[in-house]
């Protein structure tokens, strides 16, 4: 662990100047206390890098929270080991390719028997927070069980003991995305309005008490169950295509569900903050977690120290260190080709931004988080399924 600054305490050994700088900039926002703690796979952002967690006083900075509010990961592990699966892996991905939809702007034709009661779950929500979530999206409830795109996926993996994990990783969707980009306008016009000088206009911020904060609020967390039970959605159905394939019932001998870009109320260093982790996962002692690695890189199943200094976090993922368009400029198909062998996955140069070495190295990443998280589980695919 490096100290950067009196509020700014950082474990990435792979930080490049640009992501030092914002994080130093967000750490003097007046209202952080104590520190931000900048997780391993720390990269550039929008107001605050990506791997930051911001604990803050009477105040939240929505773009520091991130736009894919809910965002993170579910995995099953099954009773299922390596030698009793199929052979071959290209039914079982183009099933489950069929039965989520993949990419930007593509949703459900139909509300399935699965997600009619999350959504009542969810209608029920919304008007306990006194909003409609049509105002933002009228197709909200067809977003329901569906992927997305960019590093977003659906994989069956094998853990060391040669069992089958199915795994995925998913936001709030569009709907998400709205209620973000409406709540960081709000905070930037109060700041315009109350003639507030911040360093970045995306560090501006909505104050505690106010109508605004706690409409923010209100909305941030039905994102945040949409998110949840969206992946819930997905996995069941990513169960259907598996027992479809394997010819058995699924078996959920473990199933994790967690966030990685949300906002809680925690206590810490003796006071009640607003703790956000914009790319990172709760690790509390003994709290299981997910932290996936790039496309064709291990991921990981881990249980939280709780480490005071790192707010009682770890990193949740591998990080960026080129942006897409770096990485289409500097790596090549048959790069990501090498990547991939072994992989059952649709192989098209849209995924070519996606390459592992567009990311920092995972074992890097996890050899710096081990004073964060215990390793339980390290998982390799087998089948990788995106939206492109």
């Amino acid at each position: 662990m490096e100290q950067i600054s009196k509020r700014l305490l950082n474990w990435a050994s792979i930080l490049d100047e640009k992501t030092r700088d914002q994080a130093v900039t967000t750490a003097t926002m007046p209202f952080i206390y104590p520190h931000l703690a900048l997780m391993p796979d720390a990269h550039l952002g929008m107001g605050a890098t990506v791997g930051s967690v911001i604990p803050t006083l009477e105040a939240i900075m929505p773009a520091a929270v991130g736009v894919d509010i809910g965002c993170g990961m579910i995995a099953v592990r099954t009773q299922f080991t390596a030698d009793q699966l199929p052979l071959n892996r290209t039914p079982l991905r183009e099933a489950i390719e069929r039965a989520i939809p993949l990419s930007a702007g593509n949703y459900n034709s139909k509300i399935v028997d699965t997600a009619s009661p999350r959504i009542a779950d969810l209608e029920r929500l919304a008007d306990r927070a006194h909003f409609d979530p049509a105002s933002y999206a009228g197709n909200w409830r067809l977003q329901l069980g569906t992927l997305g795109s960019g590093n977003h996926f659906i994989e069956v993996s094998l853990d060391e003991a040669d069992r089958v994990w199915l795994f995925l990783h998913s936001g709030s969707r569009g709907i998400g995305n709205k209620i973000a980009q409406h709540h960081i306008k709000v905070a930037k016009a109060l700041a315009a309005r109350w003639w507030i000088d911040l360093p970045d206009p995306d560090l501006a911020y909505l104050v505690e008490g106010t109508e605004e904060f706690w409409a923010y609020i209100r909305e941030l967390r039905w994102a945040q169950s949409f998110a949840l039970l969206n992946r819930a959605e997905m996995m069941d159905r990513v169960v259907r295509q598996f027992e479809d394939w394997v010819g058995e019932p699924v078996i959920r001998q473990h199933e994790i569900n967690c966030h990685h870009n949300y906002t809680e109320q925690e206590h810490h260093f003796g006071k009640d903050v607003w703790l956000s982790r914009k790319g990172a996962i709760d690790a509390h002692a003994g709290v299981w977690g997910l932290i996936p690695g790039s496309m064709g890189a291990a991921s990981y199943v881990v249980t939280g120290k709780g480490n005071p200094l790192a707010l009682n976090s770890s990193p949740h993922g591998a990080g960026r260190e080129y942006s897409r368009t770096a990485a289409r400029k500097t790596f090549t198909r048959e790069q990501l080709d090498a990547a991939m062998v072994g992989i059952e996955w649709r192989h098209t140069d849209a995924f070519l931004d996606e390459i592992p070495q567009a990311y920092k190295p995972i074992d890097v990443v996890m050899a710096d988080a081990a004073d964060l998280v215990e390793i339980r589980h390290t998982l390799r695919q087998i089948i990788s399924v995106k939206g492109d």
